[in-house]
């Protein structure tokens, strides 16, 4: 089909005049209306009439108090959105052009003027039409009627004999969080919620590049690109593929017919870096330009950034069950991290540098894997780009949770042309570890008792399985195959494979755990109730006052006011807080202690759960927690509150998730002391601990010489209960040290130990640290200014006559300081 040749002086030729150009309609004068009333309004391309409502101040702030009650109405009309644009005759000369939307929202009638050219009905779609025929010189009239999501949801529902669980929500193509969940208002939204552009082009576009692993090792890797091109004009082309790292520069001349063809390209890079997640080594990334020439002038371009890495699942059956874990580059990883939820209640206000920042703070984390949870939207590019760069894997949903879905040939087709489009977008991310077919499908139809709820017949539930194994075991795996290389196609039909209520939920597969939180048991059953892999569970903490003050008046901020509660969407949430709370420490009276002990709580039923995983390995391998952020102000289970704030809990995974880790796991008659080694080198040195008063009386020590193995987890030392009896366990801390790794262990709950009251010294060394210590224990010291300084460490205990340097981003105004004793009044 072609012939390679690399020939440097024909390039230099080249001229760098591209054939294609774009002009984005989203920067285009908008307006918007409810359908059938005259009056527009300005509207915000991308955005959603949510937000534009509300910039035109024609209803409140969704967010504060309990406005969202009031809002309910808009899910229920039709909108239309508008504007006129201008094009010339130069522009019009093309011979072809394209009208792309990248994001419809959802349901939607497109008139270009006055003639309808698209009608879309997937959210998560990409939307291209051939639009030259439609367009003229001067101006040009274009008009998107969105129409009511839940209204054609409905009209869904009604087409089946019986009731799928949620009703209209599971038909309709779009994110399914914002019909509500337990951590999420209900806006069902409408818009362009993406870019909008007319693409101009000529002879030949390229419309997919893909690429796929032949070879990798130490030595070399061997690289198949694949570049489909759509071609309008047959002719001889050369296709250039040129590494900014290594600048090598291959060139390929080859002859297209007309339609639609493949370029192939086998390329090699010598001593391959390889990309490697967070803490285990550099993700390096090779950046490609992918360019498309005909006589002498640039056709079309791309960028790609490629990491060299393998990764496989690993399920092997053993003496418990079966393994379930992920190989990087040939090493078992244990897995550390969280589930995401889409940052906003309104997506086109979420930017780049709100994934960025997330990203980041998962690996200030010291996380490696994020997932991306089926109810809501695949991420924009930023998000999978900074996952890439900063070496975090992601396990990929797709956008289908908590239901059955229908499985009718229209809504089948629908959902693959939405697997095609974003597995084709996200595919050459090298962060992509795992694409998983759904969230709870399989556990709800098999554990939460649909069939006895819906009183579904024999016949309803064999159609109701049919069409859920059509959707997740035939046409999206099968779609895979079509897309994928092999060593790219991970596929697992369903988060988690067995309820939490299953025996084997713990011997095979992933699990999510929620014995603690909606079982009411104990935070110590984490230690008991480990899985292969535990892909979600978690604790409720509330936010930061500050967050609260935001979305709400001051006179609200109380646990009877409808705003603040209109702010905590499980029904039994603040109640459930409160049980646990009255279990493990003195419930405050004040509500701004409250608020802080509600976070000590949350994060140290985490760091239960977290380090019985970690010293189960390599048994357990993986632990990701419910979640890492949230999609408006709320008391939720995130550990990053919607305005970026670290509670409690997320300084906690922070030194969870270290590689190395020292934990105390009290068991029968003995206390064991572990040492995690995450790393991929062993390490030998002095373990040192200490028995500590809380006021600074050195009670016992010991120290011996240890070594532990790469990626291991060991006991290093058995510390026995019948020792222990002289000392008072509730005023007394083990100190236990190895290298640099640090931690402290108290042997009762926080309402049992016996804290007198610190004086805690604050010192500035300089505007960017300060220095804390205290005369006795102070225990989960907690510091806050005015000024929204973030703190390295926080919450953390301070032992007697210790100093500990803590890194701020600038230097705090008003700082203030408080510690669990203060609370316990």
């Amino acid at each position: 089909m072609f012939k390679k040749i690399t020939l440097f002086l024909i390039f230099i030729c080249y001229s760098v005049s591209a054939q294609i150009s774009y002009r984005n309609l989203s920067i285009e004068n908008w307006t918007f209306n409810k359908q059938n009333e005259a009056k527009k309004y300005n509207a915000i391309i991308p955005g959603t009439v949510h937000t534009d409502l509300f910039q035109n101040q024609l209803i409140p702030d969704p967010f504060f108090g309990a406005n969202e009650k009031q809002l309910q109405w808009i899910e229920n009309e039709n909108w239309e959105y508008e504007t006129y644009f201008t094009l010339t005759a130069s522009e019009l000369k093309n011979q072809n052009i394209d009208l792309e939307f990248e994001g419809l929202d959802t349901y939607a009638t497109v008139f270009l003027n006055g003639k309808v050219v698209l009608e879309a009905n997937n959210m998560f779609r990409k939307w291209l039409i051939s639009t030259k025929s439609h367009l003229k010189i001067g101006t040009n009239h274009l008009k998107v009627v969105f129409h009511s999501a839940v209204q054609k949801g409905k009209e869904e529902t009604k087409k089946l004999s019986y009731t799928l669980p949620e009703k209209e929500r599971v038909f309709v193509r779009k994110a399914q969080y914002q019909f509500g969940w337990d951590w999420g208002p209900r806006f069902v939204t409408a818009g362009i919620w993406k870019k909008v552009q007319l693409k101009f082009w000529n002879s030949a576009k390229i419309e997919n590049i893909k690429y796929s692993q032949v070879k990798l090792n130490d030595s070399i890797a061997e690289l198949e690109f694949i570049v489909d091109v759509n071609v309008k004009k047959s002719g001889k082309y050369v296709l250039l593929i040129y590494n900014d790292v290594t600048g090598r520069r291959d060139e390929l001349f080859v002859h297209l017919k007309k339609g639609a063809t493949s370029i192939k390209n086998l390329y090699k890079i010598d001593s391959p870096k390889f990309w490697w997640c967070n803490g285990l080594g550099k993700p390096n990334l090779y950046s490609f330009s992918i360019e498309l020439y005909q006589k002498g002038k640039s056709v079309d371009s791309k960028k790609l950034n490629i990491g060299l890495r393998t990764i496989e699942l690993i399920q092997e059956n053993d003496q418990v069950g079966k393994s379930f874990y992920f190989k990087l580059n040939g090493k078992p990883v244990f897995m550390k991290g969280a589930n995401m939820v889409p940052p906003d209640s309104f997506l086109p206000r979420v930017s780049d540098s709100t994934y960025f920042s997330l990203v980041e703070n998962a690996k200030k984390a010291n996380m490696n894997m994020l997932r991306v949870w089926g109810g809501g939207v695949y991420f924009d590019d930023s998000f999978y780009e900074a996952c890439d760069a900063n070496g975090i894997l992601v396990w990929q949903d797709f956008m289908f949770a908590c239901s059955m879905y229908p499985g009718d040939e229209k809504f089948v087709q629908n959902v693959k042309q939405e697997v095609i489009d974003n597995v084709n977008r996200l595919q050459n991310h090298p962060s992509i570890a795992i694409w998983c077919g759904n969230n709870e499908n399989d556990e709800g139809w098999h554990n939460w008792g649909w069939q006895k709820q819906f009183n579904y017949s024999k016949a309803d539930s064999t159609q109701i399985w049919k069409d859920y194994k059509k959707v997740f075991h035939e046409m999206i795996p099968q779609t895979l195959d079509s897309l994928l290389s092999k060593e790219k196609n991970i596929y697992w039909p369903s988060s988690p494979s067995k309820g939490w209520g299953r025996k084997e939920s713990l011997t095979q597969g992933d699990v999510h755990y929620w014995g603690v939180w909606w079982g009411k048991e104990p935070f110590e059953i984490y230690e008991k109730k480990v899985g292969r892999f535990v892909s979600e569970y978690g604790f409720q903490g509330m936010p930061k006052l500050g967050t609260l003050q935001k979305s709400m008046d001051q006179e609200d901020l109380n646990f009877t006011s409808e705003a603040f509660k209109n702010h905590q969407k499980h029904p039994t949430g603040f109640e459930t807080i409160k049980e646990y709370m009255e279990r493990d420490y003195v419930v405050p009276k004040d509500f701004e202690d409250y608020a802080y002990v509600s976070q000590l709580l949350q994060a140290g039923g985490m760091k239960i759960a977290i380090e019985a995983h970690r010293r189960a390995k390599p048994y357990c391998m993986g632990s990701l927690y419910w979640q890492l952020n949230d999609c408006w102000p709320v008391t939720s289970w995130s550990s990053v509150d919607y305005y970026g704030n670290w509670k409690a809990f997320h300084y906690q995974a922070k030194q969870s998730f270290e590689n190395m880790l020292l934990s105390v796991a009290e068991e029968n008659e003995k206390y064991n002391m572990y040492l995690i080694n995450d790393d991929l080198e062993s390490y030998s040195g002095k373990l040192e601990l200490e028995m500590l008063s809380f006021d600074g009386k050195s009670l016992w020590e010991i120290s011996k010489e240890i070594t532990v193995e790469e990626n291991s987890s060991i006991i290093v030392y058995e510390l026995m209960k019948e020792d222990l009896k002289s000392f008072d366990l509730q005023q007394s801390v083990l100190k236990a040290q190895f290298q640099n790794v640090k931690s402290n262990y108290f042997f009762a709950k926080p309402k049992g130990l016996k804290l007198q009251k610190p004086i805690i010294q604050i010192r500035m060394i300089n505007d960017f640290m300060i220095e804390i210590s205290s005369d006795v224990l102070a225990k989960d010291v907690f510091l806050s200014s005015e000024n929204n300084v973030f703190f390295d460490v926080n919450y953390f205990d301070v032992l007697p006559n210790e100093k500990r340097i803590i890194n701020v981003s600038k230097t705090p105004k008003n700082l203030k300081v408080k510690s669990l004793f203060d609370t316990m009044k």
